[in-house]
């Protein structure tokens, strides 16, 4: 079933913010994204843990159509292929921060856990 395109019309800029970053990976995905500069599909997988291969995809699918990722394939055996931030997804990534902040501030205040993403299994 194909999505219906994420053009509006929207009640603030808050709205039309969300419905491009809605979703609990793609997020996550620029925060990767910027961590890293470049990162391959694997490599994403490994720093996502509990992404499902298909969510993953169908999100940088998504990101990609909004400008947010570039995807650049290597013409090599087997093909190679790259992830990183437009300069639209950097901004959007530096618009968030201070949303980071609060979480991890409300981490903090409330006591969470946090996953280790160096050790998770996946």
């Amino acid at each position: 079933m194909a999505k219906a395109p994420r053009r509006g019309p929207y009640i603030c800029g808050i709205d039309a913010a969300l419905d491009v970053v809605s979703g609990k990976w793609k997020g996550l995905i620029l925060w990767e994204l910027d961590a890293h500069r470049v990162r391959r599909f694997s490599e994403l997988r490994r720093g996502l843990p509990g992404v499902s291969e298909k969510m993953l995809t169908q999100h940088l699918r998504e990101m990609e159509e909004d400008g947010l990722v570039h995807r650049e394939v290597h013409a090599e055996v087997p093909p190679r292929v790259e992830y990183s931030l437009t300069e639209h997804g950097r901004t959007l990534n530096q618009a968030l921060g201070p949303l980071g902040a609060w979480g991890v501030e409300r981490i903090r205040r409330e006591g969470s856990a946090v996953v280790d993403t160096a050790t998770a299994s996946h």
